[in-house]
């Protein structure tokens, strides 16, 4: 039986941990707080996150990060992006040689620019071949529900990215492979930026003519930063690109959206925190992306816009104004 290690108890840690359970694998997940591990544990429950699912008994936590590693075949990091670099200085060691470190955040490290898979290289020093980002159109609650979905599973190894695609393969979650870590990556990052930007244009009451020019500039924009990056095109053609772009941006399930909402409606920064309830990836990523963007001559204007309202105090109507007023151009 495939032993796997969850790293982090929030709700797409808790998701993937039901999924590896459901195919087989016993799970340990590692939670912060001691009442949830206990919960998770003897109540088969996650109380702050879905606290009306049942989970699977193959499914225990410990706040022993020790424990949760021990004898793990898939060590699966599930903690916010910009945490990711601190938490594996003490999980690091802790990781077996041979584990294949599965990563779940989608986020761009503030400062160095950094993609996830680039932090868990020079961290833990694992081969690339060690190392898988799980990524595509997942919205937590739909899959604790088991409800159908699909995901993209890339590796380097394609061998690598075939195993870890038959040990999560479920009735009602359907993996795919690729080796376009760069794509998958870039993908799942960016489209929190434009999950904000739909969000706010939803909140200003600006209809679906705007939803749908905001979603497919914002492809493009994905799109050519992952060219300069050295991507596949392709890739953001699929799952880990408009999939997972069109899931985000049109469910009131994403965090990223319901924040950008919020700050549609008028509310301030602390406001639309606490409506979106846990962490929105895409307020802190899209600086980074931005900062991408920059350093490999990528313009990218949705991006910028989102940037400018968030961090910059821009108002959205000011901020629409101008990227209307851009001047015009081919599509192409």
């Amino acid at each position: 039986m495939t032993r796997a290690s969850v790293f982090g108890a929030g709700s797409w840690g808790t998701a993937v941990a039901m999924i590896l359970a459901d195919a087989g694998c016993r799970v340990t997940m590692w939670a912060r707080r001691r009442e949830v591990a206990e919960a998770i544990t003897t109540g088969h429950t996650n109380p702050e996150y879905f606290p009306d699912v049942a989970l699977p008994p193959a499914i225990t936590a410990t706040t022993d990060a020790a424990a949760a590693a021990e004898d793990a075949d898939i060590a699966v990091l599930a903690v916010t992006a910009q945490t990711l670099r601190d938490n594996l200085a003490h999980w690091g060691s802790l990781l077996g040689d041979e584990a294949v470190l599965l990563s779940l955040m989608k986020g761009i490290e503030v400062g160095t620019g950094l993609r996830m898979t680039e932090i868990i290289a020079e961290t833990t020093k694992a081969a690339p071949e060690r190392i898988v980002v799980l990524t595509g159109p997942n919205l937590a609650r739909e899959i604790t529900a088991r409800q159908p979905a699909a995901a993209v599973i890339a590796c380097p190894d394609q061998a690598v990215a075939t195993r870890l695609q038959n040990v999560c393969r479920t009735p009602y979650f359907r993996p795919y492979t690729s080796t376009d870590v760069v794509g998958c990556e870039l993908g799942g990052a960016v489209k929190n930026v434009i999950a904000l930007a739909v969000g706010i244009a939803d909140g200003m009451g600006l209809g679906n003519n705007a939803k749908g020019a905001l979603v497919t500039r914002g492809l493009a924009e994905t799109t050519r930063l992952g060219r300069a990056m050295g991507a596949d095109p392709l890739t953001f053609a699929g799952l880990a690109g408009m999939g997972d772009l069109v899931a985000t941006c049109a469910s009131p399930l994403s965090r990223n959206h319901t924040f950008g909402a919020a700050l549609g409606r008028g509310l301030n920064f602390t406001e639309a925190a606490t409506a979106a309830k846990h962490t929105a990836e895409g307020v802190t990523s899209c600086v980074s992306v931005l900062d991408l963007a920059r350093r490999h001559g990528v313009e990218m204007p949705i991006t910028e816009t989102v940037v400018g309202i968030i961090h910059d105090g821009t108002s959205p109507h000011a901020a629409l104004g101008e990227l209307m007023a851009r001047s015009a151009t081919s599509e192409r």
